[in-house]
């Protein structure tokens, strides 16, 4: 028997290795058009980032070895052109340009996918832009990097090379930016689980733009100009907009594809040709659960399939049942993993439930708090699921995926019995978690609304009610929420009957107890599934310029090194309400001025423990993080530090602060003159608008609102241009006299004022509360204001020579 294998690396390196083993009298000649024959193609991005410090270490076999280890013939750099089925012959050719024949009792097909390079004006003439699928890529690449000192990079696409390449390019020292056409990163998880990746990726300091694509590259590559007509300077692209299957020869041999390209077969792996298999990234499988036709590049099953062939070849059983795309990404310091399909894929009737449980038992150092999606029908086939966390989003996606294979019911996940220690697991795992709370819902036990859903409850009445602890309610709620903790809830069903409610705490562990007792009371009620965790994760805003290195300092520029903290609280692998109630209960033995340190592993944390000490008026002094450990630097109160040499209080007259508290033109216009002046001569600027001052950096935006909000919606102005003068506004004839007048004397308007205060790097600052009180939401607010409460702005004005209210 004669085998000729077209293509190495997973799929024809694993089938020629396999078949040797079987069969040692079989003729085996391997064409592979690269150089390198088996290669860990994985592991390329790690190179270039030097996490992987040997290039030798990403060749799994030399030509030499294959051919002796296994007594095969390889021919790399040699390209097969041609297949002649009738006559069961290839053609082949090699760099030198030597050309010949090779004739095959069956042959295997494993060319694999190339990357997508689009016909974007400007691409061909452009010498710094690069695809990764091979070791000379990686080689140019590094090359590329080194030679021209390289000091930004872009790379575009969000899929699994993408954010591998964005992460080593980024450690490399390199200013990067990612660009994604669609709504989210990673395809293969659903939008609110790639939320939690987007907030990740902007904390490391990498600008990401979602919903915009590359138009046209100018100036030999060193410009990309995006569809929305923005100009990004980059001194090195990487494209990583997906792959496809190399079916050239399966095409012009007549082989059957599919409508995506991929080469069709059948579940052993057999093309339209009895005599030809194909495997790996070319082929056309079937989806395991769907049972639908798809491409699944991915190197477990190209593994997988050319050894399944081997066995075929030599009279052993052997079936595809189908791919479940199993698969995991490192993303900095989060995993995310996933098996089986996601939502976006699945229509009808089906259920979904997020968790946040931890990695191993919360006690045991190093425990980090996961956030995991489990999509599962109503007859308990499991559908899918989603993992990402910090650690251990691997094994309970693979115990899952696992699960799918063996068809186990979702609420069989509840009866696993899988290790457990301390440093390893929890007593009852995220899986076992899964399958417990499936339960409860199949035999309705508890009701679930999704965070997609919580406006549609809130026109619906119902009321959401936050069980979680007071503490934990200033770190962030619903918008509306009322606050009653679980342990108050009884005493308050009076005021609940004959309502709707819906209830949630930080991850609705909580909020479940609470559904019992109102649900056992003839209450109708309903929990939030994932709980303010998921919503608030689903709810992230993209930061509208670069973003900032992971969490910047909120008011104090302070060395960590000198300080000397009153207490320490290690809240390591705590979950919800253990740190912040460290924090708060902390907070009162100290007195204003003194500083907490905090340890924790839940980079949730992080943001909220800002938010907190923002309602709470003590000030968060910086974060830093280590091994994934995070620690949190609180101050009590105002911004004066006592170390053990001296009383520091800062005092500095190089800034000035403005409250605005008018929405009238004429006002709003000495504001800026004010503000940009200062800043002119070099002072620091905050401007804090409040009340009827909104109205300035107010825009007009589509929102969904209440009756109330839509009360104060009507009586105030619809953006900038609307204003009206403090006095003679005649119906706003007034201002429109004073816009002909300052227009005749060409002094600028208010919009090119803004403007030119925004240029002047002045902040602006709305008012958290106003804004609640007056109904405007985030998105009325003009690019580039942030939202901040009086601490904020206290913050700037204690530094602050001039404080001024207009």
């Amino acid at each position: 028997m004669k085998i000729v294998i077209v293509g190495g690396v997973a799929g024809g390196a694993s089938f020629a290795a396999r078949m040797r083993r079987l069969n040692e009298d079989a003729e085996i000649v391997l064409f592979e058009k690269g150089e390198y024959v088996s290669f860990a193609n994985c592991g390329l991005p790690y190179y270039i980032g030097g996490e992987i410090a040997e290039r030798d270490a990403l060749l799994l076999q030399s030509v030499e070895q294959m051919q002796n280890k296994f007594n095969m013939k390889v021919h790399n750099n040699t390209e097969v052109t041609k297949i002649n089925r009738a006559e069961k012959n290839i053609e082949f050719k090699n760099i030198n340009g030597k050309s010949g024949k090779e004739s095959y009792d069956y042959l295997i097909l494993s060319p694999g996918a190339s990357p997508i390079k689009p016909p974007i004006s400007g691409i061909n003439e452009a010498s710094n832009i690069f695809t990764l699928r091979t070791v000379p890529d990686t080689d140019e690449i590094k090359s590329f990097i080194e030679k021209n000192n390289a000091k930004t990079a872009t790379v575009v696409g969000g899929g699994f090379i993408g954010l591998e390449m964005m992460e080593n390019l980024k450690n490399l020292g390199l200013e990067t930016t990612l660009v994604e056409m669609s709504d989210q990163v990673m395809a293969p998880i659903d939008f609110e689980m790639a939320q939690e990746l987007h907030e990740h990726i902007e904390d490391k300091g990498v600008r990401l733009i979602l919903n915009d694509g590359v138009s046209e590259f100018k100036d030999s590559g060193k410009t990309i100009v995006l569809s929305s007509k923005e100009e990004i300077q980059s001194d090195i692209t990487i494209l990583a907009i997906g792959v496809k299957p190399e079916n050239k020869l399966a095409v012009e041999s007549g082989l059957e594809v599919g409508k995506r390209g991929g080469i069709v077969v059948d579940s052993k792996m057999k093309t339209s040709d009895e005599f030809i298999f194909a495997v790996g990234d070319a082929v056309e499988v079937e989806h395991f659960i769907s049972k639908e036709k798809t491409q699944i590049a991915l190197a477990g099953p190209a593994n997988y399939q050319g050894r399944m062939v081997a066995d075929i070849l030599n009279g052993l059983n052997g079936e595809y049942d189908g791919s479940l795309g199993s698969s995991i990404a490192k993303v900095f310091d989060l995993q995310a993993a996933s098996t089986g399909l996601n939502e976006k894929s699945l229509s009808g009737d089906y259920n979904i439930i997020h968790l946040h449980p931890v990695n191993h038992a919360a006690y045991y150092p190093g425990s980090f708090p996961m956030h995991l999606k489990v999509i599962f029908d109503n007859d308990e086939k499991i559908l899918g699921a989603q993992c990402v966390a910090l650690d251990g989003a691997d094994k309970v996606i693979d115990t899952i995926a696992t699960a799918i294979y063996a068809g186990l019911k979702v609420t069989e996940l509840k009866n696993l019995q899988l290790a457990y220690a301390p440093p390893f697991n929890a007593a009852k795992t995220p899986a076992n978690f899964a399958g417990y709370v499936a339960e409860n819902i199949l035999n309705n036990k508890v009701k679930f609304i999704q965070y997609s859903e919580v406006e549609e409850y809130k026109n619906k009445d119902y009321i959401f009610v936050d069980v979680s602890e007071k503490e934990e309610f200033n770190m962030g709620h619903v918008e509306g929420s009322i606050n009653i903790p679980l342990g108050e809830l009884r005493n308050h069903l009076d005021e609940l009957k004959d309502k709707k409610v819906v209830l949630y705490c930080r991850v609705s562990l909580r909020a479940y107890i609470g559904y019992r007792i109102l649900t056992q009371n003839n209450i109708e009620a309903i929990v939030l599934d994932g709980g303010y965790k998921t919503y608030q994760i689903a709810n992230y805003k993209l930061k509208s310029k670069k973003a900032a290195e992971t969490v910047k300092k909120e008011i104090l520029d302070l060395d960590i090194n000198n300080i000397n903290a009153s207490i320490k609280i290690n809240a390591c692998g705590l979950q919800c309400p253990g740190p912040i109630t460290r924090v708060y209960n902390s907070i009162q033995e100290i007195e204003d001025g003194e500083i907490i340190e905090v340890l924790v592993t839940d980079i949730g944390f992080t943001k909220d423990i800002a938010a907190w000490c923002k309602t709470t008026k003590n000030t968060l002094i910086d974060i830093v993080e280590e091994d994934k450990v995070y620690k949190a630097y609180v101050m009590k109160g105002s911004n004066e530090i006592k170390t053990n040499s001296e009383n520091r209080v800062f005092e500095t007259h190089d800034s000035v602060t403005i409250v605005v508290f008018s929405g009238e033109l004429d006002k709003a216009m000495a504001a800026f003159i004010i503000g940009t002046g200062a800043a002119s001569m070099g002072k620091k600027v905050t401007m804090f608008f409040t009340f009827w001052g909104l109205s300035i950096i107010k825009k007009k935006a589509d929102v969904d609102k209440m009756f109330m909000e839509k009360m104060f919606d009507t009586m105030l102005p619809e953006d900038i241009n609307k204003l009206g003068l403090s006095k003679m506004n005649m119906g706003g004839l007034g201002s429109k006299m004073m816009k002909k007048v300052m227009k005749e004397k060409n002094v600028d308007d208010l919009p090119t004022l803004m403007n030119n205060a925004k240029e002047l790097g002045i902040k602006f600052i709305a008012c958290s509360m106003s804004m609640d009180v007056m109904g405007i939401k985030e998105e009325e607010l003009v690019d580039g204001v942030e939202i901040g409460g009086v601490a904020t702005y206290l913050g700037d004005a204690e530094k602050s020579g001039v404080n001024l209210f207009i």
